[in-house]
């Protein structure tokens, strides 16, 4: 695969930057990445930079060793040496350096100042330049100088070692910085691996036929043989098989696949031979999905990234003015030769300030941050829903399929004398199956396993929230809540405490009637997912209040809630009362999150603070929220206020030391120590100091890989 011809690419800290070509941005100068990523597309950007700087390293080196040399241990050079060709040597070898290795930072530096987005560049530019200008003017017009900055021989002392070396360490760092920032997409690249290359398709002839992954279309037919992956989702049209969903669910139970049922792209087939339909190809498949929610969760800002902004747009131009000051005060009030010390200290205060780190500190935690938790099978959509995942106080969830495996099954089921049972579940099934109603399938799956067969249904009626009626065999059947069959018929005492009884266990429970007599209870039960009682105890721990939101009577929703230790119940509660009871609890000051599975939570995941829905869900409720859980598994929310909390933590550790080192380091450059101890700092150390200061902040963030969630 290559870098196509489209390629946008943007910036890690002003994704808001598109162009066409990989560039620099126009704002903080930082090199352009593809916004979408490429198992094995080439950094043309790193390539550049490594070559500048092996190039500029093996210049700058026999320039810096015979200066160092010339300063120190002058005995050691050959006495035909003159001090003028050490500097015509000096200058021969820096000029290369400076003109060719550091052209990049002089076209950003440039393009800061036209468009007056004052950044790193500035001041890397302008005090190489200065330095490097300077240089020149000792070395061809030193009787242009002061007397007293002049030797014997009647030369001046230059600095073309320290503008070449200056160069070379911010090369090194610009190389060291690229590369880790490299490193910050292996999460999507590893995602990108778990795709096969190529599939075996069946025309029409029966024939079978290698092609690679771009070539296949919807409804192609296509065989997976035991090992294999699966190259695209769609659904199994023969065969049987187990299959490895763990590099996309997390679940490390192979899945019996068999006809009908669904199969996801880059799973792996563990067993058997499969024919499968292509449903979803390209980027329309379910990894395809989770790759492009992680590039754009990388590429978006968390609000406190607003903060190292709003430092940094006045952090360089007070740099600026505090070199000036200092070039000033050493030329006012400094020893001789002043000049050269007001050169130099200037020199190294724009270098030392550089606010790079300061600058990275935040979208690069959040890339390594966003990666690591895609790579857990948790899909955070936007950096402001990780940033946000850590101030939550309340979280909310919805009962049937995010406590629940949102499957039900009939517990129980009992006829009231006088009724075949075998008649009376005909009769159910038939008329359920009519609806769309997560109880009514538990009911219809129930009668399958008996084996009873399902008669024709006329005039169906659905009646929200109470039941439904409708004709069979010449017949009216009427299936729903107590209160609605109540107001139908009669039913004795027994029946109440029977029904009582239930609910005390946490069922819910179905009254069916035939020709308005009461006939049957079904008794109904949504089995809690194994793992959400440790979930729901692990976010307590972390200080979270719990709430229940559900559908069922306040019997069976606070059954569920004692059973989870659940904080607070709402039980009854219609679709469209949700966001409602969110808006509530945001207005007594709660920070909600809210996990939910359905189309009538899309509402509520969108009014909360941070929406988490089940990657089993539907379509609408995982657009509606800020974070997706693969899995559908409620551990995976205590995996994201984990990482959130680590990620946060790791920004704030990044952006104290960027700030501190810029803020410290500047009075150390403009010669604050000189007047008590003799101590100047040097530009080139000032340069090893800003560079290596990037590269800690972006090592620091690459931590959060290997950090325990």
């Amino acid at each position: 695969m290559s870098i196509e011809k489209d390629t946008i690419y943007t910036c890690p800290m002003h994704p808001e930057i598109k162009e066409k070509e990989q560039g620099s941005c126009p704002k903080c100068g930082m090199a352009l990445e593809p916004m979408e990523v490429k198992i094995s597309e080439e950094n043309r950007e790193l390539l550049d930079m490594t070559k500048r700087f092996w190039i500029s390293f093996a210049i700058s080196l026999p320039l810096f060793l015979v200066s160092m040399t010339n300063d120190l241990a002058p005995q050691y050079l050959a006495d035909t040496l003159s001090a003028k060709n050490i500097q015509l040597f000096l200058f021969v070898f820096s000029s290369p350096v400076v003109l060719w290795g550091g052209w990049p930072f002089f076209v950003r530096g440039y393009r800061s100042i036209q468009t007056m987005n004052l950044n790193m560049f500035t001041l890397i530019s302008i005090g190489v330049a200065a330095s490097y200008i300077y240089s020149l003017f000792a070395f061809f017009v030193p009787e242009i100088f002061p007397p007293l900055m002049q030797t014997k021989e009647g030369l001046v002392h230059v600095y073309f070692e320290a503008s070449a070396v200056i160069t070379t360490l911010v090369l090194l760092g610009q190389m060291l910085e690229l590369q880790a920032r490299d490193k910050t997409n292996d999460a999507i690249k590893t995602l990108l691996n778990l795709a096969p290359a190529h599939a075996h398709r069946i025309d029409t002839y029966g024939n079978e036929e290698e092609v690679s992954l771009e070539h296949i279309h919807i409804d192609d037919i296509l065989r997976i043989k035991p090992g294999e992956k699966i190259p695209v989702d769609g659904v199994v049209t023969d065969g049987e098989s187990n299959v490895d969903e763990s590099m996309i669910t997390g679940e490390a139970i192979p899945v019996k696949k068999s006809v009908n049922e669904f199969l996801i792209g880059a799973t792996l087939n563990t067993n058997g031979t499969l024919l499968m339909r292509a449903q979803r190809v390209g980027n329309d498949t379910m990894l395809a999905g989770i790759i492009n929610m992680v590039a754009k969760a990388q590429r978006s800002r968390a609000p406190i990234q607003h903060l190292a902004d709003k430092v940094s747009s006045y952090f360089v131009p007070a740099v600026v003015i505090s070199s000036i000051l200092t070039f000033i005060a050493w030329w006012v009030i400094g020893p001789e030769p002043k000049l050269a010390y007001a050169v130099v200290s200037a020199v190294a205060v724009l270098i030392i300030a550089c606010p790079c780190a300061l600058g990275l500190a935040t979208p690069i935690s959040i890339m390594v941050g966003t990666g690591r938790a895609a790579l857990m099978g948790v899909l955070i959509k936007d950096a402001q829903s990780l940033e946000t995942m850590e101030k939550v106080s309340t979280l909310v969830v919805d009962k049937t399929g995010t406590l629940t495996e949102g499957k039900p099954v009939v517990t129980d089921f009992i006829v009231s004398e006088g009724f075949d049972e075998s008649e009376v579940l005909k009769y159910a099934a038939s008329l359920q199956s009519v609806s769309e109603h997560p109880l009514a399938q538990a009911i219809v799956h129930h009668a399958k396993e008996a084996n009873v067969t399902l008669s024709h249904v006329d005039n169906f009626k659905a009646i929200t929230g109470r039941g439904i009626i409708g004709d069979v065999d010449d017949k009216k059947i009427v299936l729903g809540s107590e209160e609605f069959i109540k107001s139908l018929c009669f039913f004795d005492k027994n029946i109440s405490r029977q029904i009582k009884s239930l609910r005390q266990e946490g069922k819910g429970v179905i009254l069916m009637t035939i020709d308005f007599n009461l006939c049957a209870v079904f008794a109904i039960e949504d089995p809690i997912k194994p793992t959400s009682l440790n979930a729901i105890n692990a976010l307590k721990q972390s200080g979270l209040k719990i709430v229940l939101l559900s559908g069922d009577n306040k019997i069976t929703a606070n059954k569920v809630a004692a059973k989870m230790g659940i904080d607070e119940v709402y039980a009854n509660v219609m679709p469209n009362e949700k966001a409602d009871i969110i808006k509530k609890l945001q207005d007594e000051g709660a920070v909600v999150a809210m996990a939910g599975d359905g189309i009538n939570d899309a509402p509520a995941l969108a009014q909360a603070d941070v929406g988490i829905a089940m990657g089993t869900g539907t379509d609408v409720a995982i657009e509606s929220a800020g974070i997706t859980l693969i899995k559908g598994d409620l551990l995976g929310i205590v995996k994201a206020r984990r990482l959130s909390l680590e990620t946060m933590k790791n920004i704030r550790q990044n952006l104290f030391f960027a700030f501190i080192y810029n803020s410290a380091g500047i009075p150390i450059a403009a010669g604050l120590f000189y007047p008590l101890f003799g101590i100047l700092l040097s530009p080139v150390i000032a340069a090893a100091a800003m560079s290596f200061s990037s590269v800690s902040v972006i090592v620091n963030a690459l931590r959060l890989k290997n950090i325990k969630i």
